[in-house]
């Protein structure tokens, strides 16, 4: 069942119609995300079962699907995108564990995680986040900043800071050991925002 619900999630985001350059090939963006999550997860926390390897894989599936623009382009807006999102993403997977045979508490627990309910009090829910914001600063970040030239310092001290505030102790103690590759033009800012 776990290599059945892997694949169905890998041809859903390889229908991504955003493309992305990757080691001289084009991928489809969110089945490098994908791909880019479960490495993390396997990085950082080996031992992971197989329901979270399943949540991590699926964190993004088929997110092309409800884009930010169908919000209204402020914070209230956004906050509104992001909360539909994790609801999407969660139902999405459910579906397909529910289409090879997982029963009902597999996949609650799993819903539970890529929706993110109780971060912080569920340690499902945490890993997710702890291996959706290593990678967003390992792979994400600069491009990222790249987008937002006019944002200064104190802008991005704050954005570093929440990201750091969402993650768990050993999510940033794995990121203090050096276990991430940072962007070199941000390790400055990252080590100034995390002091």
């Amino acid at each position: 069942m776990f290599n059945k619900v892997i694949t169905l999630i890998d041809a859903a985001n390889s229908q991504d119609p955003n493309q992305q350059l990757h080691q001289g090939q084009s991928i489809a963006k969110e089945s490098l995300y994908a791909l880019r999550m479960t490495d993390m997860l396997l990085r950082f926390k080996p031992d992971a079962d197989e329901l979270m390897q399943i949540a991590v894989r699926g964190q993004h599936i088929e997110r092309w699907r409800s884009p930010r623009s169908d919000f209204a382009m402020n914070k209230q807006g956004y906050h509104q995108w992001r909360s539909a999102l994790y609801i999407f993403h969660a139902s999405r997977v459910v579906e397909l564990m529910q289409q090879v045979g997982f029963n009902e508490v597999q996949q609650q627990r799993v819903y539970a995680a890529v929706a993110k309910q109780n971060i912080k009090r569920n340690p499902d829910s945490q890993l997710v986040e702890d291996i959706a914001s290593l990678v967003f600063i390992e792979h994400y970040m600069l491009a990222f900043t790249q987008t937002k030239p006019d944002y200064n310092e104190e802008k991005w001290l704050g954005i570093i800071r929440r990201t750091w505030q969402k993650m768990s102790v050993a999510a940033r103690d794995f990121v203090l050991a050096g276990k991430i590759t940072l962007p070199e033009p941000l390790v400055g800012i990252i080590h100034k925002a995390v002091a």
